[in-house]
């Protein structure tokens, strides 16, 4: 969200780490290390309603508020790892 420590943190210094686990099995995961190379509000309320209704089965709750701002930032990948090897 604007204005977020993740936010200033970005732009201070745009790399980042992501790691994405199997929920089944937490060994298995991906982790992509990269570049934010765009910070962007447009369609950013609209994305975490997307996401809510997938993993929530409803429209996102606005713990917040409905004046947040929600914003999509875009990774440019350095470096992606998955393990296991398999």
């Amino acid at each position: 969200m604007e204005g977020f420590r993740k936010v200033r943190n970005v732009e201070r210094d745009p790399r980042v780490s992501v790691i994405v686990t199997d929920p089944d099995d937490v060994t298995d995961y991906y982790s992509v290390k990269g570049r934010v190379i765009d910070v962007a509000s447009k369609s950013g309320a609209d994305h975490i309603d997307e996401l809510a209704h997938k993993y929530l089965g409803r429209p996102y709750p606005w713990f917040g508020g409905r004046d947040q701002v929600r914003l999509i930032l875009t990774i440019a990948p350095d470096k992606i790892v998955h393990a296991p090897h398999r």
